[in-house]
């Protein structure tokens, strides 16, 4: 299964049609073909006629939809646009930030070589695990359709590494080093539920688990040890997001399993 972000922006060349239709260049057809789900997005707020129709002044994600059907020609264009029907358009009821509550660091992983121009594409690519993040910020698990979608939407290991250097922000690194020491000081089950990838997944979730930082990284006076013994916990997906599910207020696990016990 395939995700995607998709920008849509207050003022545009484009002749989207939020939820129906979206009008794109073509660079962008190997990203946007059908069974891919999409997560619409908006840039900050510049022209402040548009702000009662948007969620938030600021950069957010504000609805799921999917697309089922193949992309069609702009018969107007001469440089090859296409057109798509979007289908199932589930909108959020509040803004999701494009930032890791708490923190400056970004949902969407940037590839360190695009650091200086990530945000200006308007379809971007996104892991399973990217999007299992808004859902899980948005208090939705995806879009809705009359099909049903069930597990296609639950918290499953999909983050991929295998060769490739991914960071989690322009700003902040994360050493694998501290991530591995973690799992075998802590083990691989969510500190604050119990959950177990590999126990509900078998082989293939095996291993898979957030690890949390008690201190988030983005309050570092730059770069300073960290203990993977009292500093990193492991969380599952959903756990991790609640966690940080409020700007400037990270849930220590006491006041999570507070909540999870009531």
């Amino acid at each position: 299964m395939n995700f995607a972000v998709i920008t849509e922006n207050d003022v545009s060349q484009w002749s989207d049609k939020t939820g129906s239709e979206y009008h794109f260049p073509k660079r962008y057809a190997k990203y946007l073909t059908p069974g891919t789900t999409v997560v619409y997005y908006k840039g900050k707020l510049k022209d402040t006629s548009f702000r009662e129709k948007r969620l938030s002044d600021e950069p957010h994600y504000f609805g799921f939809a999917t697309i089922e059907q193949e992309p069609f020609k702009d018969e107007g264009s001469e440089k090859g646009d296409l057109f798509v029907t979007i289908e199932n358009f589930t909108p959020f009821k509040e803004a999701v930030p494009n930032k890791i509550p708490g923190t400056d660091e970004y949902i969407e992983i940037i590839p360190e070589n695009r650091a200086n121009n990530y945000w200006r594409d308007g379809v971007r690519p996104i892991s399973q695990e990217t999007f299992e993040q808004i859902a899980a910020l948005s208090g939705l698990s995806g879009p809705k359709s009359e099909k049903r979608l069930g597990d296609e939407y639950s918290f499953t290991s999909a983050i991929e590494e295998g060769g490739k250097k991914q960071i989690y922000s322009t700003r902040y690194e994360r050493d694998p080093k501290l991530r591995k020491q973690a799992i075998e000081i802590h083990g691989d089950s969510c500190k604050a539920c119990g959950f177990n990838f590999g126990k509900v997944y078998g082989e293939h979730g095996s291993g898979f688990i957030h690890i949390h930082h008690v201190t988030p990284i983005s309050s570092f006076e730059g770069k300073q040890v960290v203990n993977p013994v009292t500093d990193l916990i492991p969380l599952c997906a959903n756990c991790h997001a609640m966690v940080h599910r409020r700007p400037n207020e990270t849930l220590s696990i006491g006041e999570l399993k507070q909540i999870l016990d009531q």
